[in-house]
């Protein structure tokens, strides 16, 4: 009997292990694009992401069929949402100056953004997740994808040193 439990905890282990592996990368960055961190400086979205991975291994056995990583990402959707609009930006209160690619925007603009170009989550399925409408997503995502572009035009050119530069 504690045997088969050791050799059912041990496979349990293994399996999450392997998907920890395959999707860990791209549900951090999904995370760091959430919190608009900057990647190599991303300790809520790491937050965000272990509690999301914790969850995840501990209903592991009752996913039943279920994607993982669909599951996943909806608990790390939704504690982001419940984090940043019900304490008022909770997640970067203590940042005042994100430094992610999408920190001009707002939580639930960076968060429908994230789940639509990024994770390719339907309007409906996004709309379900957060308790919005799909046309009322869909204009968010217009929104915000407009505001991310126009900062992107107007964002100055980096600086390139050397060029054009006559050397004796």
């Amino acid at each position: 009997m504690i045997q088969g439990h050791a050799s059912r905890d041990a496979r349990r282990a293994r399996e999450f292990e392997a998907f920890v592996a395959g999707a860990g990368g791209r549900l951090l960055h999904a995370a760091t694009l959430l919190t608009a961190e900057a990647r190599d400086d991303n300790p809520r979205a790491r937050r965000l992401l272990t509690l999301a991975l914790a969850h995840t291994y501990a209903c592991w056995d009752r996913l039943h069929g279920d994607d993982p990583y669909d599951r996943t990402r909806r608990y790390l959707a939704t504690r982001f949402a419940r984090t940043a609009w019900h304490e008022r930006g909770g997640l970067l209160r203590s940042r005042p100056h994100p430094a992610g690619p999408l920190a001009g925007l707002g939580p639930q603009e960076r968060l429908i953004l994230v789940l639509r170009l990024h994770e390719d989550v339907t309007e409906e399925q996004t709309a379900a997740l957060l308790g919005l409408s799909a046309d009322r997503v869909h204009a968010i995502c217009n929104r915000a994808t407009t505001a991310v572009l126009d900062r992107r035009r107007r964002a100055p050119a980096p600086s390139v040193r050397g060029v054009g530069t006559v050397s004796s």
